[in-house]
């Protein structure tokens, strides 16, 4: 029996978790590299990017063979986000890619449409992967599709 009768509410529902793995499998498809989505409440630093971080090495994402991996991370209620890539594919894109992707996230988000600006970021850090990791006939999924929900 559980002390609390109440279910905790969702941060997404269904179709919209299924939508934004089919954006994360989609991006993938044709690109050996990697894309996680990390989604939580609230962020427990002043600075989303140091929770970034953190999700990102214990997710165990800096571990990918050719560090190519790539974060978005959400505090849906502390309206924070953070979107972190790893050595490889940021040497490929630079500073300003991730710029870029953070403005749109930001309007999309300013405009309330937040699955629009995650699943349209993932896109294109997913055309981004391709022409800089292009899937070739041995690239395996190193890393799981499914979204992170922390606290």
């Amino acid at each position: 029996m559980r002390i609390f009768p109440f279910k905790r509410k969702e941060i997404f529902s269904e179709s919209e978790k299924n939508r934004l793995v089919q954006a994360i499998r989609g991006a993938e498809r044709l690109t050996s590299g990697e894309i996680r989505l990390f989604v939580e409440s609230h962020c427990k630093y002043v600075d989303p990017m140091d929770r970034a971080k953190e999700a990102f090495l214990s997710l165990g994402m800096e571990k990918t063979k050719q560090r190519n991996g790539v974060l978005v991370y959400v505090a849906i209620k502390d309206r924070q986000f953070a979107i972190l890539g790893d050595q490889g594919i940021h040497e490929k894109v630079g500073d300003d890619f991730w710029v870029k992707e953070a403005h749109l996230l930001l309007q999309h988000f300013r405009d309330a449409h937040v699955i629009d600006g995650i699943e349209e970021c993932i896109r294109e850090i997913g055309e981004s992967l391709r022409t800089h990791f292009p899937h070739e006939a041995d690239d395996t999924n190193e890393l799981p599709d499914d979204i992170v929900f922390g606290r």
